[in-house]
């Protein structure tokens, strides 16, 4: 089996960590600033994340925290490590989809055909990303958020929980949909929106 350590120990790291036993990973354990944590899950909290590089070139590493701005940061201070793309056993992943490297696709999700999903993205648990949409990199569609076919949707995007983004969609990088939020427009300004139908804050 594979080898993998998991960057972060909080929630996300926990999720992760319990998708990459699942696709048959040997977890070696977790790497973490926080000092107070010694093990996560009965794994042992291996050091700081810069110490990433000291295990050799054999060990994959998944990124988990669910901070985009944190996930690019680690990404392009360790830009030479494997990343693993984990992909619960529950998604339903349509053969012509594409995902990127070190995106993680959790239980319950349904990805459609013709899709893609850039690197470092998290779709999160019963999310649903249609037909021919496309995911830019370290984006992350929160539990039960729904993107219909063909939506664009940038870089560092963060989809709500349960938020719906209507076909044709365009939304640029660094916007955050509100949990519930309907996306009904095009959105071309960074910025916070919420509602039915969707609005800036």
């Amino acid at each position: 089996m594979p080898d993998i350590i998991i960057l972060g120990a909080g929630g996300q790291a926990k999720v992760l960590a319990d998708i990459a036993s699942k696709m048959g990973y040997s977890i070696l354990g977790f790497l973490d600033d926080d000092p107070n944590i010694q093990t996560v899950m009965g794994y042992p909290v291996l050091g700081v994340i810069d110490q990433c590089e000291q295990f050799g070139e054999e060990v994959f590493f998944a990124i988990g925290i669910g901070n985009a701005i944190i996930r690019q940061k680690i990404y392009r201070e360790h830009p030479s490590l494997k990343y693993a793309t984990l992909i619960h056993p529950s998604s339903q992943i349509a053969m012509q989809a594409k995902i990127g490297e070190g995106t993680v696709v959790m239980a319950g999700t349904v990805i459609g055909p013709a899709v893609k999903i850039g690197r470092f993205c998290i779709v999160n648990s019963c999310a649903v990303v249609d037909h021919d949409s496309c995911m830019d990199d370290f984006s992350h569609a929160a539990p039960r958020s729904t993107v219909c076919g063909m939506v664009k949707i940038g870089k560092r995007v963060w989809l709500g929980a349960g938020s719906t983004i209507s076909n044709n969609i365009t939304i640029c990088d660094d916007v955050l949909i509100g949990a519930g939020a309907v996306v009904v427009r095009d959105i071309c300004e960074l910025g916070t929106y919420v509602g039915v139908p969707a609005h800036c804050l």
